[in-house]
Parts: structure tokens; C-alpha cells; sequence
């Protein structure tokens, strides 16, 4: 059982928390009825669900409480390092497959008020995803400038590593010693480590040695598994 606890929501993060009904409009009419989404307030579990679109594909509705599973994501969140959402594969109450998104709404002082929970009924008719794709509304032109240049592993390292550099950067609770291990969790989260080369890319950007590298990344682990 999760030990996360419910929030008391000051009027500022109330109005931060509804603030996103409209994105929930816009996101379903975007995605359509395939997705059901689902805006939760932290500050009462028992009717945590304030906003609920296309709910008949888990038979939620306005009111509903909050899942365990929905308490277990922002616990796995809240535990990975810069990141404010998750995404995972989960079954509805008829055993129905889903693919599911949860995403941490931070108030004010940063704390999690609320829950965006975004799960697509993946048995939706083929049909019904092509209809999405016809030109029945508002139809508009936007050009986008195309990069003729594939990008290559090294470049993708570079840019990851200079991501993570400026989240690093900005945290002021990361103590200068640890700069390098934060940007190398960082990268982990990303699943950067998976590829082959990954390591020695990540070395030479860092200015570190291979093995300093796989030292921070074997305290990660070690940490991960207590």
C-alpha cells in the first residue's frame, strides 16, 4: 500500500490544479475517445478524480477515488531523480489492455497537488484512430524546417549530457562533489546506458574516465536496490 498521504490545497494551488481542465478539453478532442483522462486533486482520495473524460473505458466518473496504482506511480516518480511522469502498461476491470501515462501537477512551492492520468484503450477500433485522421475540422498549414542530417549517438550523448548539465546546474541542493554522479542519474533515467558506446560517449563529454562512470553508476544501482 502507497504511503503517500492526501495535501491540503492552499486557494493558489486549487486554481494551479484546475487550471488544467482545459488542457484535458483540448487533449481529448485532440486524441479522441480512444484516451481516457483523468485529472486527480491529492488533497482527498476518496474523490480525487475532479475531471474525467472517456471514463467508460474504466467505468470511473467525476468524484471517483483515487487507484492504488495511481498512488504507486507518484511514489515511483517521486523516487526517480528530475523526472514528473511515468508511463507503463496496465489492464482496465475487464482485463482490457491499457497504455497508461501519470504525470505529477506541482503547485507553488513545487509539491505534488494533483495527478494528470492519461490511458489509452489499446483494443480501439483501427477505424476509429483513421477517422482522427481526416480533415473533417478546422484545417490549417504549419511548416516545419526539416534537419536533413540524421543525428548521430555522439551528438545525441552531447545533447543529453548538456540537458542534464543544466538541470544539475540549477538545482541548488546538488553539491558541487556530486555534480558529475547527478548528471550520470540523470542520464541512467533516460536509459542512455542501455546503448553500446554509451559509456565511453558519456566519459569524454564529462571530461571523466570510463570508470569513474561506471562507479557512479554502480552506487546508483546500489542505492536503487536498498
Amino acid at each position: 500500500m502507497s504511503e503517500v498521504t492526501p495535501v491540503p490545497l492552499s486557494p493558489r494551488n486549487k486554481q494551479i490544479l484546475l487550471s488544467y481542465i482545459p488542457v484535458l478539453d483540448g487533449l481529448a478532442e485532440y486524441l479522441g475517445s480512444g484516451y481516457e483522462i483523468v485529472l486527480h486533486s491529492l488533497e482527498d482520495f476518496d474523490h480525487s478524480a475532479i475531471k474525467v473524460i472517456h471514463g467508460e473505458h474504466t467505468g470511473r466518473t467525476e468524484g471517483a477515488p483515487i487507484t492504488d496504482l495511481a498512488l504507486d506511480m507518484l511514489e515511483r516518480i517521486q523516487r526517480q531523480r528530475h523526472t514528473n511522469h511515468i508511463c507503463y502498461f496496465t489492464t482496465n476491470g475487464k482485463g482490457n489492455p491499457l497504455k497508461s501515462t501519470t504525470i505529477i501537477i506541482r503547485g507553488v512551492e513545487g509539491e505534488p497537488i494533483g495527478l494528470l492520468c492519461i490511458n489509452f484503450y489499446l483494443n480501439t477500433p483501427l477505424s476509429d484512430c483513421i477517422s482522427l485522421l481526416s480533415a473533417n475540422n478546422d484545417q490549417r498549414s504549419e511548416h516545419f524546417e526539416q534537419n536533413p542530417i540524421k543525428e548521430s549517438l555522439e551528438d545525441r550523448v552531447n545533447r543529453l549530457v548538456a540537458h542534464a548539465r543544466t538541470l544539475v546546474d540549477n538545482d541548488p541542493h546538488v553539491l558541487p562533489s556530486l555534480r558529475n554522479r547527478e548528471i550520470i542519474a540523470i542520464l541512467n533515467d533516460e536509459g542512455i546506458f542501455q546503448i553500446k558506446e554509451s559509456v565511453a560517449l558519456v566519459a569524454q563529454a564529462l571530461s571523466i574516465s570510463k570508470g569513474t562512470v561506471y562507479l557512479h553508476l554502480r552506487t546508483l544501482r546500489e542505492q536503487d536496490a536498498r
